[in-house]
């Protein structure tokens, strides 16, 4: 049986339908099905403004570290003792430090970042492309001189960049696209897609205590971070040799986490100044690098029953 359309003169399959049809043995998590439109109508009342993220470490690995990085990490009292090494926390860490019982500073890994998905056959009327940017604006209102019209064209750019050697990337500015590249991605459509999950609202960064770790993948995954933007946008990548960890950990405030950790097991052509060997002291090649998930990222893995 084909199913195409819905009773409608205008509108195609819901995204919630497009997923169920490609991914039929694949949950949709929690964080994209609540931000999907249940009506027209909830794209028609959708407020035309850019949706940020409390985040972005994972997705920029491949390029120099920024002061403004360095800065957000930093801890702001150090003492002489570790005036080199004087972190709040780190966003990249070895994998070897992925053990029960370990004890780590982070912040939660809550992004909240809401912006909603959008059907495919209505964002692909809205121009996203860097020679653009004027009616971008223009279309969703956004001052030139704006933070928000500053965010909007490095989005658009970030996601213009050519892949790496070995890696296949793509911005899904759908969710019908994310599933069409996943499939891709992977060579099929039995596909299991996990989240970091959290149980708690602490934005402070507190101890977590490592209870448990799973080992979910070994080999390819895509991995979706999701950006600032006006709808829901996800630089999807993968390619090289990754691992993909289940962490069960739990806050000293009680907080309960089950994070995904990807860990790159060649880091060979990553970015010397990235953030990555500016905090781990590390060189490219170095032992594999790991880093968690926000709960807004999305990744897809081949279902192994």
């Amino acid at each position: 049986m084909q199913l195409t359309f819905i009773a409608s003169t205008h509108a195609a399959i819901s995204p919630e339908v497009y997923w169920k049809i490609k991914l039929p043995k694949a949950q949709i998590p929690k964080v994209i099905k609540d931000l999907l439109p249940q009506a027209d109508d909830d794209i028609l009342d959708t407020k035309k403004k850019v949706y940020y993220g409390l985040h972005q470490h994972g997705a920029w690995i491949f390029h120099a570290a920024t002061e403004d990085e360095i800065r957000e990490i930093k801890n702001e009292t150090p003492t002489q003792s570790d005036h080199q090494d004087n972190f709040l926390y780190k966003p990249y860490f070895f994998e070897k430090e992925l053990v029960k019982g370990k004890v780590i500073n982070f912040p939660s890994l809550k992004n909240k970042n809401k912006a909603p998905f959008w059907p495919r056959q209505f964002v692909e009327s809205i121009p996203f492309s860097p020679k653009k940017i004027p009616q971008i604006l223009n279309y969703f209102s956004i001052n030139n001189n704006s933070k928000d019209a500053k965010t909007i064209e490095e989005t658009v750019k970030v996601c213009e960049e050519p892949a790496m050697k070995g890696e296949k990337r793509k911005c899904a500015t759908s969710l019908e696209s994310m599933v069409d590249f996943g499939i891709f991605m992977l060579g099929t459509n039995n596909v299991k897609v996990v989240t970091t999950e959290v149980q708690g609202e602490n934005q402070m960064v507190q101890k977590y205590t490592i209870k448990e770790v799973e080992l979910m993948a070994d080999g390819l995954n895509m991995i979706c971070h999701k950006l600032n933007y006006a709808y829901a946008v996800h630089f999807c990548h993968g390619g090289g040799g990754t691992k993909t960890y289940m962490i069960s950990m739990i806050g000293v405030d009680g907080t309960k986490v089950k994070a995904v950790s990807i860990c790159h097991q060649d880091t060979s052509l990553w970015n010397p100044k990235g953030l990555p060997f500016v905090v781990l002291n590390a060189k490219p090649g170095a032992p594999s690098i790991c880093h968690y998930l926000q709960d807004d990222q999305i990744v897809f893995l081949p279902f192994v029953s």
